[in-house]
């Protein structure tokens, strides 16, 4: 009997621990062995190298990345009843973030090419309530942020960096363009912890200032409140520690996304897929590798048959979605973004994901082609 080839999943972080495992450890232990196990020297060690890797003066250490954006909105003086433009084609934390602190996310439609914001769009989309724009940097590139400015004028910028990190674009580093920029750390990013974790970086000391206060409970001082509502949203001490460590391979592990990415466009560049697209000014770090296929559905259960679990991002569009129906979206109100949800997909893509289990991927999903008519 033949044994069966083993899966191979969208993500996967095993091959990473064991090359790491020893340096993992030993940041685990420098951290339980240092007497300070909130807001102690690893998590200031760690905000000030972020910070200093996008070239900003101020990084601050959340929880996750969906507190990173409600308290980055917040920062920036978001407000209960405001309107923040963003797209439906992201993560549902995106908006979910929004709604939280009871602002209203109005969606403009996205690029055919690139899936990122369509700028074109955006101007119709602002109105006397619009206090911000937060560009979502997809998939790994960035949105035109310099452009963007042009159309929205002096309203302030939240970047959305949770899939981006190390991108750039034509306003520069992903993270370094806003009046302040939300990142997750979630274990399957291109910088990832070994479970949740988010920062906020910003180049305006009061900004910073008004973060630290939000992340603890909105305190300067131990038991006196200065605002509200404020939250309890530090990062842990240990992956901040993890996160030095990861944060000087960043670089190294965008190169390997990049040279798999290559190899996949090497390999099915003569198929009927639609590959990725690079917008102009971008150097895309590939935290997903996205593709596209009109009879997609088909597509994948073919390849889970072999074995090759991908995954979609994203399915549901969050306009179309019962949690936001409040906001009155109709179908077909974003033409580009409904259409995008039924044909895009993702290869598996992370740094450590071997040549072998690229060519296997490739050559099944090439298999799995010919037999779609």
């Amino acid at each position: 009997m033949t044994t069966p080839a083993k899966s191979i999943g969208v993500w996967n972080y095993l091959a990473e621990y064991e090359r790491d495992r020893a340096e993992i450890l030993a940041a685990v232990d420098r951290v339980f062995s240092s007497g300070r196990l909130i807001l102690g020297e690893s998590v200031r060690g760690f905000e000030e190298e972020f910070a200093a890797y996008h070239g900003v003066d101020h990084c601050v250490g959340v929880d996750n990345g969906t507190n990173a954006i409600k308290l980055a909105l917040q920062a920036v003086g978001v407000r209960p009843g405001d309107e923040v433009i963003t797209v439906s084609n992201t993560a549902a934390p995106t908006a979910v973030a929004i709604d939280e602190i009871g602002a209203v996310p109005v969606f403009a439609d996205v690029c055919e090419d690139t899936y990122l914001m369509d700028i074109d769009t955006v101007e119709d989309l602002i109105t006397p309530r619009t206090k911000c724009v937060l560009p979502v940097h997809l998939y790994g590139q960035c949105v035109d942020v310099p452009r963007l400015r042009e159309v929205t004028g002096s309203l302030p910028v939240v970047e959305d960096c949770a899939q981006a990190h190390g991108a750039t674009g034509r306003g520069g580093r992903a993270g370094a363009m806003g009046e302040a920029a939300a990142f997750s750390f979630y274990p399957t990013k291109v910088l990832g912890a070994y479970g949740d974790g988010g920062a906020v970086t910003t180049p305006d000391g009061e900004t910073a200032r008004t973060l630290r206060r939000l992340r603890y409970y909105g305190m300067e001082e131990r038991y006196y409140v200065e605002e509200t509502p404020g939250h309890n949203s530090r990062l842990d001490e240990v992956q901040a520690e993890i996160l030095r460590l990861k944060l000087g391979r960043l670089d190294e592990d965008i190169r390997a996304r990049r040279r798999i990415a290559e190899r996949y466009h090497e390999g099915l560049r003569d198929t009927s897929l639609t590959l990725p697209a690079v917008g102009a000014g971008n150097e895309h770090v590939y935290y997903l590798f996205v593709a596209r296929h009109p009879q997609r559905d088909h597509l994948l259960k073919l390849l889970s048959d072999q074995g090759i679990q991908l995954n979609i991002s994203y399915p549901w569009p969050i306009h179309t979605m019962r949690g936001f129906g409040k906001l009155g979206y109709r179908a077909g109100d974003l033409p580009v973004t409904e259409r995008l949800a039924g044909e895009i997909f993702s290869l598996p893509m992370y740094a450590t994901l071997t040549r072998e289990d690229q060519d296997r991927t490739i050559a099944a999903v090439r298999d799995a082609l010919a037999l779609i008519v």
